[in-house]
């Protein structure tokens, strides 16, 4: 009786072991297929496109950007919805 309980023991471990094993495969499967679709095809249609996300011109003197307060009444300031 004790060997059919420590055979059942060890293989619902093993059947545990091998579930973890497969769900990581996967999860890597599925998220390099995501990333490579997702983000790939991002990258090329924007640079196709000529889109820059990050505006990475370091010759400013500043990285501070004006806020022009002066083209709308300050009354449409206060109506944001």
């Amino acid at each position: 009786m004790a060997k059919i309980k420590q055979f059942f023991n060890e293989l619902t471990e093993g059947s545990k072991m091998f579930g973890e094993l497969i769900s990581e495969v996967v999860n890597l499967v599925l998220l390099s297929f995501v990333y490579f679709i997702g983000v790939g095809l991002t990258s090329i249609f924007a640079k196709i496109s000529g889109k820059r996300f990050i505006d990475d011109k370091t010759t400013k003197e500043s990285y501070w950007e004006e806020l022009n307060l002066t083209t709308q009444p300050l009354k449409e300031y206060y109506r944001q919805f």
